[in-house]
């Protein structure tokens, strides 16, 4: 149990990083090959986890959201509302991003920016993770002699990693920077 809680706490803490943080999945084939802990197992308590991680995260972002301009809060909110507006795509985007191997850290960063209803949101994510950390953890299999220390490391050193990281960051700062209000109108 002490096991499950350790696993359930480390990739909470992960999940919460608003970038730079290692995959996920990394951290689930880790631990299915170096604790007893069952692989079936670990990946619905790791989606769980990675789950909450990012909905806490967006519950952040959404308070500091009110320290933007008053223009911001209104373009961001014209975007939430255009997200609405359209559901359906909304969520079949969602579980189609939650399977790929994108970060997820700056979409949750701007659902709470936006205040996006979150836990629909979340439960797409956790959906989505729950199949692709299946995936990922049955065929990654070649981390076997890999440490969780090594895990972080390469993912900050990694170049492809860290310009991915810095692409999101930006694609988020852009994202408060337009004019949704403006350009939703048109």
């Amino acid at each position: 149990m002490t096991a499950c809680l350790l696993f359930f706490a480390l990739v909470l803490a992960i999940n919460l990083m608003p970038a730079f943080g290692p995959p996920t999945w990394s951290i689930i084939v880790l631990y299915a090959l170096n604790s007893d802990l069952p692989l079936p197992a670990l990946i619905p308590l790791g989606a769980a986890a990675a789950a909450l991680g990012r909905l806490l995260l967006a519950r952040a972002f959404r308070a500091f959201g009110s320290r933007l301009s008053a223009r911001r809060r209104e373009s961001l909110a014209a975007a939430r509302a255009a997200l609405e507006r359209n559901r359906r795509g909304t969520i079949i985007g969602l579980g189609l991003f939650a399977l790929s191997p994108v970060p997820s850290a700056q979409l949750f960063e701007a659902a709470g920016l936006m205040k996006i209803r979150l836990p629909g949101f979340t439960a797409a994510f956790f959906l989505g993770r729950l199949l692709s950390y299946t995936i990922y953890a049955l065929t990654a299999r070649t981390v076997q002699d890999t440490s969780v220390g090594a895990a972080f490391g390469r993912t900050l050193t990694s170049p492809s990693g860290i310009l991915i990281q810095l692409a999101a960051i930006g694609l988020l700062v852009m994202l408060g920077r337009v004019d949704w209000a403006a350009r939703l109108r048109r």
